[in-house]
């Protein structure tokens, strides 16, 4: 399993019974997890102390309890990035922490790289991987059909330095954007992809990830060209093993292109027990016209 221990201002303290004990800057929280079907003892004092928990409702949902005073919002830093951090009403606090380790490889594949690179992250969020590609040096795309998460996105790129000349901000839908993007006859180094199980677009389009995933990697293979280096695709879904992303990679992009795919769990270290709790998958499409890439995935 790959995971990032580069992390001081996040850490995942203790996790048992569907709850994560988590340390964001100095705010403790509660959060669920369903991953965390174990019942181990909540030894950690913290779990009697947090600032504040997010309590899951029987009718769907939830909301938070705060205990102490937490501010609405608050930083905190990996490496040279600076993220805004808050409680959302869907429990997020709008970064996932495991995602740390992708930005550290997308970070080595771009500053290995001897040329100038494009890159496409769709369903980018609060865009943790675009900052750390742009801050690599890589002229970079981000595209979320959510207009909240691109501004909170360009909040971060901000706080971290990112420069406004190598970023461009698209509100769309992916699929949609992709599509555009192939008529356009547009091309990419890499493309990063981290969509959610279900979703939906700005004009109410519904996204469910079984339905869309395959069709979306066939259209981005377009988007591809003889000089790419790398796809990596993210995946939270349960029934969708890394194991399938790898065999949807393989036919689309491997078959077009060559190259080979690797697909493995990603984590987060548990201060309490020395453990990795699983959070999701990435798979990548390496090229193989770069031994750089071949190399630096293999020392992992």
């Amino acid at each position: 399993m790959r995971y990032s221990d580069a992390w001081t201002d996040y850490e995942l303290l203790d996790c048992s019974d569907g709850e994560r004990l988590e340390r964001w800057g100095e705010i403790i929280l509660v959060r669920p997890d369903p991953q965390v079907i174990w019942k181990t003892r909540k030894t950690h004092p913290l779990w009697d102390s947090p600032h504040a928990r997010y309590n899951r409702s029987s009718k769907g949902g939830g909301a938070w309890s705060f205990y102490s005073n937490v501010p609405e919002s608050w930083h905190i830093k990996y490496r040279n990035l600076t993220f805004l951090v808050r409680p959302t009403g869907f429990k997020h606090t709008g970064l996932f922490p495991e995602q740390a380790v992708n930005w550290d490889f997308f970070t080595e594949v771009i500053q290995g790289s001897k040329r100038p690179l494009k890159v496409l992250n769709l369903f980018a969020y609060t865009g943790g991987a675009t900052a750390a590609c742009v801050k690599a040096g890589a002229h970079t795309v981000h595209v979320d059909a959510a207009k909240g998460m691109v501004s909170w996105a360009r909040e971060n790129a901000a706080l971290s330095a990112v420069p406004n000349d190598l970023t461009r901000w698209i509100v769309d839908d992916c699929a949609k954007f992709v599509k555009k993007e192939m008529r356009r006859g547009n091309t990419y180094d890499i493309i990063i992809m981290d969509p959610p199980s279900y979703g939906r677009g700005p004009g109410g389009e519904i996204w469910k990830l079984e339905n869309e995933i395959y069709s979306l990697i066939s259209d981005c293979a377009a988007l591809l060209g003889d000089k790419s280096l790398l796809f990596a695709i993210n995946s939270y879904t349960t029934g969708l093993s890394p194991g399938a992303i790898e065999y949807m990679l393989n036919t689309a992009v491997t078959a077009c292109f060559g190259g080979a795919v690797r697909a493995e769990e990603i984590g987060i270290p548990v201060t309490a027990t020395g453990n990795i709790l699983p959070c999701g998958a990435t798979s990548f499409w390496l090229s193989d016209n770069n031994a750089y890439l071949q190399s630096s995935w293999s020392s992992k």
